[in-house]
């Protein structure tokens, strides 16, 4: 296994590129279908086994339930030293409904709650899941920052933040990382995120990477999808077929350097300026072996283009 590490952000927290999406363990509201809590622990354990220190959770995967399993996992193995774990909130049940909420009391209230979840007393990089409509950005982000003082969090980061409310957030450079979506279909980031985390110095950690497995190279014009896929447009009609064209001109390249198309895209991503480290998810601990072979991957200049070009 290759052994690489890299820092987030202007935090001090070091991780190995590869992380862990952890929203399959335990998170029974997004995929119903999952195995059991046991199979979930297991990919932790492995992830933990295998030199990921890196491993992304969420108040609601689960809800609640991720982190409980994670947490347990970390006592069990007596490696929570070596972990770096990531966790978000945002989320509020009122009367049935989900509201958002990055007041400062629910923050630190959100804090507390997953630090007995994950059975620590320190949570190293909390996120503000989604962006509330009313709380100002950089009020939020300066509960955490009174928060990181206090040892209760090591790093901040926010998640789903459009260029504006990240700005309005990072006021005072207190934020190390921002989360949201990007792949190379979904692209929008590049125009202005994208420079500006890499001005700032903060990390931008991509989730769905592999765009719903579509860039993992296993789906043919002929596969028929029954969960939400059914209806996202990158799967639907001519589209569809355009983009597995795409990604069957990837293949001669992850051919020559024999690994799979995913681990190929997601080298891709590590070339990117401020993409420090990536999560992609497992519902099996062999798949979180798999995604390692990421970091075996090494890219020309002229692979990085003509993969850019392709998606363009």
């Amino acid at each position: 296994m290759t052994e690489q590490q890299t820092r987030l952000g202007k935090s001090e927290l070091v991780v190995n590129p590869i992380g862990l999406g952890a929203n399959a363990v335990g998170g029974h509201n997004i995929y119903p279908n999952l195995l059991n809590d046991e199979t979930g622990k297991d990919v932790v354990r492995t992830a933990l086994e295998q030199g990921i220190n890196f491993i992304d959770t969420a108040f609601i995967y689960g809800p609640e339930h991720s982190e409980r399993l994670i947490g347990e996992v970390l006592k069990e193995t007596g490696k929570r030293q070596q972990a770096v774990i990531a966790t978000k909130a945002a989320h509020k049940f009122v009367d049935g409904s989900i509201v958002l909420d990055n007041s400062p009391a629910f923050l630190k209230a959100s804090v507390d709650e997953a630090l007995k979840r994950l059975q620590t007393d320190y949570i190293d990089l909390f996120y503000i899941h989604f962006p509330d409509e009313h709380t100002p950005k950089d009020e939020a982000v300066g509960a955490l920052a009174r928060l990181k003082e206090e040892g209760k969090i090591r790093a901040i980061g926010v998640s789903n933040f459009s260029i504006d409310q990240l700005r309005e957030a990072n006021r005072d450079g207190y934020v190390d990382v921002l989360q949201s979506e990007y792949n190379l279909f979904k692209r929008e980031v590049e125009k202005e995120i994208l420079p500006y985390t890499t001005e700032q110095h903060i990390s931008f950690v991509p989730y769905f990477p592999l765009a719903a497995g579509l860039l993992g190279g296993k789906y043919t014009k002929d596969t028929t999808f029954k969960d939400g896929r059914a209806q996202n447009p990158l799967f639907t009609g001519e589209a569809y077929i355009r983009n597995l064209d795409k990604v069957d001109q990837l293949r001669s390249i992850a051919q020559s350097k024999n690994v799979e198309v995913a681990h190929l895209v997601l080298a891709w991503y590590l070339t990117q300026p401020s993409i420090d480290a990536l999560i992609p998810g497992a519902k099996k601990p062999e798949q979180v072996v798999s995604n390692l072979k990421t970091l075996e991957v090494r890219l020309s200049a002229e692979e990085i283009a003509v993969i850019d070009q392709i998606f363009r």
